[in-house]
């Protein structure tokens, strides 16, 4: 009956761990990739453009390219977002002159990528317009990651 306790004592003591706060810190890095957004009437082609998410301690930030023309806009798209559990959400807006748009995207992470799905809401000279985006972030693999570079020796 002794053995039988302190396996399940054991037992709890595990998902415990592995439910802590610290694991949250695994997801902590900076994710890249794209978003795919429907096309707007004031602009010849659906946009194809890179988004940055940095999720550290807890917290996330995300910055995302916004382009209107050939050249990008010189403001991104920034917001912030949360993680539960797997689960990340982002807000964020942008404007610029007469436009300007909120936005919203949210996706499930699996291992070390996550698919985004979500809309931007535009006012343009007074019209509302919503487009839905689509894309992907993904964390480089450890060995792509910058190194700290090592002091030099006593010179």
């Amino acid at each position: 009956m002794v053995r039988t306790n302190a396996l399940g004592v054991f037992a709890a003591a595990m998902v415990a761990f592995v439910n802590a706060p610290a694991s949250a810190q695994v997801r902590d890095a900076v994710y890249r990739g794209t978003l795919i957004c429907d096309k707007l009437p004031f602009i010849e082609h659906k946009m194809r453009e890179a988004i940055s998410v940095t999720i550290s301690r807890g917290a996330v930030r995300y910055s995302h390219v916004v382009r209107l023309r050939e050249t990008a806009e010189p403001v991104a798209e920034e917001g912030t977002g949360t993680l539960n559990g797997q689960n990340l959400s982002l807000q964020g807006s942008w404007s610029g002159g007469n436009r300007q748009y909120k936005a919203s995207y949210s996706g499930v992470f699996v291992r070390r990528s996550a698919r985004l799905k979500g809309a931007q809401t535009w006012i343009d000279g007074g019209r509302t317009i919503t487009r839905a985006c689509s894309g992907a972030i993904k964390r480089p693999l450890r060995a792509f990651l910058p190194r700290d570079k090592k002091p030099p020796a006593n010179q």
